[in-house]
């Protein structure tokens, strides 16, 4: 009987045991693994959706990085999947027409046809847009706009003022960096749904104050002409114009174009009978949308949004129309960003969503059910996003999503069914076709790969952290040291950006095998968000009105301070690095901060927010004329002098956004109270450089991290 009990007792040890035998049998990664581009199979791709229809889907699916690949169909209606040939899958761009830009001209080229020369002079076609139809191609050139007939093969010039500081359709460079998104590239012209007419703006930046770059390339260098608001300066004058193609006639739209005032993207209403004009005051806290009538120029006032702070302007999907046209609204005027139901007329029927959330988009509008499908963040997990349904009377609220995962959606053209490839930061992403009620179909993919479980993987860990004031659990993607020891203290690398809703922590899962070599070595490796961050909302954005860099100090000290006292982080080797806004907070860190964060890495810094553009500085800082107090506290200049770390500093010769003069005037400072710091200019770069100045750029901070956080030489693997 004992005999029996002991071996029963045995059993179960192992059993109990089994569990830590496999963990002791991971290998750790090699050092010839991580930095030379040999990974074992630790995770592999998941399939890239190539198109679907209310059929089927078209994957490609690559079953190693190095692999070929190949496609499948995965079969809506018997639910299982086929490879098939790719000369086999119906191919849309073949009936595509497109245009291309080659040699200063344009080319049109229609499926696989050859392209077909359509401009022939020495001046250089930018931004070309077909219209709706597909019968006509806009472009500008010049500073004019003009217009090229696909039928009778002609070009028409629409307009004949264009010069260097007047452009017609072609958007100054404040409005492109913040109005209209770099993606615009500077095209400031958008056609009517019924491809008869183009609305534009008409931009004068004579009155913009002209900043001058210096290029030292050549035996005299050169200088280029910037004309660059800073901060309380003049802003480009604009006038709207919608040209009507059939007589080449402008209507000029019932503004005063000297005014102080900003105007946003517009919106051709769907029917073509009228354009949305969004203007809103200097100080941007007026935003207003008004119906102008496209014959005349007139305009009725439609919408109207006032905040204590401030209202963005640069969001290019504010406005979803129907096809009754009623729309859909985002407003984060409550504090958190929602959606609101309002009839052809703009008249508020309904909120749709309300509550401590934010939407972060609309995937579609079912018109027939009354339901809309978006996306949001916070009503599960600020650091997550999921999928939901709504009516459009605000009832009916359904997660579509599962788990603890963060997803990123994609959803059929039909509305029936929709993927998400989701994950954490424990575990790796998988990709999921779901119906549109959120049952589960098939699987699609895994990216854990087959050695997955083979090697010990650096924890990498979400955690929250209770502000000094109790009032937000900050939150801060960690990765910790491998074999971390009680006994000891770790240096600490964090990466931050900062910028008012600009936040980068994500409850995502991610693998790099560099930091994964820094784990190995070490170091603890961390990205956080403070208040502002757009993790709580508007709400907690509203923080940083006329007072930038404040809270953002105040919660990443908080964070830092917690891992000092509860996580093995060693006081003396905190290091802080960012690129722009995180180039700014790293500058602030080392100076105002300068009793938490001993070491920081800085690039492309805005140093005092003077020196910056007027429509994103005003938003947040008001003016220097307005706010003296503000734009002193936060700017770096001010601190300096409580400098007394490491800092290394570095920026574009030709930086076009963040101009150089903010590091050099801090440097003056620096040099001025005899400070140790490393400084590097990268010639012939703007915000922000690849190539081979790129690869020095990363071996700078990579020199520098093993310099003063590890205290010792760099493997020379990890240089590139």
């Amino acid at each position: 009987m004992i005999e029996k009990s002991i071996s029963k007792l045995l059993a179960l040890c192992c059993l109990l045991l089994f569990p830590f035998f496999l963990a002791a049998q991971k290998k750790d990664f090699t050092e010839q693994q991580l930095l030379q581009n040999k990974m074992p199979r630790v995770l592999v791709p998941l399939p890239t959706i190539e198109s679907w229809s209310n059929e089927s889907i078209t994957l490609s699916r690559k079953p190693h990085p190095d692999s070929a690949g190949h496609q499948f169909l995965f079969d809506l209606k018997t639910r299982k999947e086929m490879a098939v040939r790719e000369n086999n899958i119906n191919k849309k761009n073949f009936a595509e027409k497109f245009i291309v830009v080659k040699n200063n001209d344009l080319y049109y080229k229609n499926g696989e046809a050859n392209e077909i020369r359509l401009t022939n002079d020495s001046a250089l076609e930018k931004n070309p847009t077909f219209s709706p139809d597909s019968n006509y191609v806009a472009y500008t050139k010049n500073n004019n706009l003009y217009v090229f007939d696909l039928a009778s093969k002609k070009e028409k010039q629409l307009t004949f003022d264009g010069n260097d500081s007047l452009m017609n359709g072609y958007a100054s460079w404040v409005y492109t960096e913040e109005i209209l998104g770099r993606a615009s590239r500077y095209r400031a012209f958008w056609w009517s749904p019924d491809s008869k007419n183009i609305a534009f703006f008409k931009t004068n930046d004579a009155p913009v104050p002209v900043f001058t770059i210096t290029n030292s390339a050549g035996q005299h260098g050169s200088v280029e002409r910037e004309r660059y608001p800073a901060a309380g300066d003049k802003n480009p004058e604009i006038k709207i114009g919608i040209i009507h193609l059939n007589d080449a006639h402008i209507t000029w739209a019932d503004f005063n174009e000297h005014d102080d005032q900003y105007f946003g993207m517009p919106y051709w209403k769907p029917n073509s009978s009228s354009l949305l004009a969004l203007w809103i005051n200097r100080d941007q806290n007026d935003l207003k949308i008004f119906d102008v009538n496209i014959n005349t120029g007139s305009k009725n006032l439609f919408y109207e949004e006032q905040q204590k702070t401030w209202i963005d302007l640069d969001d290019l999907d504010r406005i979803t129309f129907l096809k009754n046209g009623n729309f859909i609204m985002l407003s984060d005027k409550t504090g958190w960003r929602h959606l609101y139901y309002y009839n052809a007329e703009g008249k508020l029927i309904n909120p749709i969503t309300t509550g401590n959330f934010t939407v972060t988009g609309i995937k579609k509008i079912d018109e027939k059910n009354n339901k809309v499908y978006f996306i949001a963040r916070g009503l599960e997990n600020s650091t997550r996003v999921d999928f939901y349904s709504v009516q459009l009377n605000g009832k009916n609220l359904k997660r579509l999503t599962f788990g603890d995962y963060n997803n990123r959606i994609e959803m059929s053209p039909s509305g029936e069914y929709f993927i998400t490839t989701y994950g954490n930061a424990d575990t790796p992403n998988r990709m999921e076709l779901l119906d549109n009620k959120g049952n589960k179909i098939a699987d699609l993919g895994d990216s854990k790969g087959p050695d997955f479980n083979n090697y010990n993987i650096a924890k990498t860990e979400l955690i929250r952290v209770k502000s000094d004031d109790g009032l937000f659990n900050l939150p801060a993607l960690v990765t910790w040291p491998l074999n971390m020891d009680s006994s000891k203290k770790y240096p600490v690398l964090i990466s931050i950006y900062g910028g008012p809703n600009a936040g980068t922590v994500w409850d995502n899962w991610t693998f790099n095998p560099v930091r994964e070599w820094f784990a190995k070595e070490g170091l603890i490796q961390i990205t956080m968000d403070h208040r502002a961050s757009g993790q709580f909302g508007k709400e907690g954005v509203n923080y940083m009105y006329h007072n930038l860099g404040y809270w953002e100090m105040k919660d990443y000290s908080t964070i830092v301070k917690y891992l000092i006292d509860n996580r093995h982080a060693d006081p003396a080797k905190i290091c802080i690095t960012g690129f722009s806004y995180g180039g700014y907070m790293t500058c602030y860190a080392l100076t105002y901060g300068a009793d938490v964060f001993k070491y920081g890495m800085a690039g492309g810094s805005v140093t005092d927010w003077s020196l910056y553009d007027s429509h994103y500085t005003e938003k947040f800082m008001g003016t220097p004329a307005n706010n003296p107090k503000g734009y002193k506290s936060s700017s770096v200049l001010t601190w300096a002098r409580k400098y007394k770390g490491m800092l290394q500093i570095v920026h574009g010769e030709i930086d076009d956004n963040v101009h150089m003069q903010n590091s050099l005037q801090f440097i003056n400072l620096l040099e001025n109270d005899k400070k140790d710091f490393e400084f590097m200019i990268y010639p012939g770069a703007r915000h922000g450089w690849g190539g081979n100045k790129g690869l020095q750029f990363y071996n700078l901070k990579t020199r520098f991290i093993y310099k003063y956080l590890l205290e010792k030489p760099v493997p020379e693997d990890l240089l590139k």
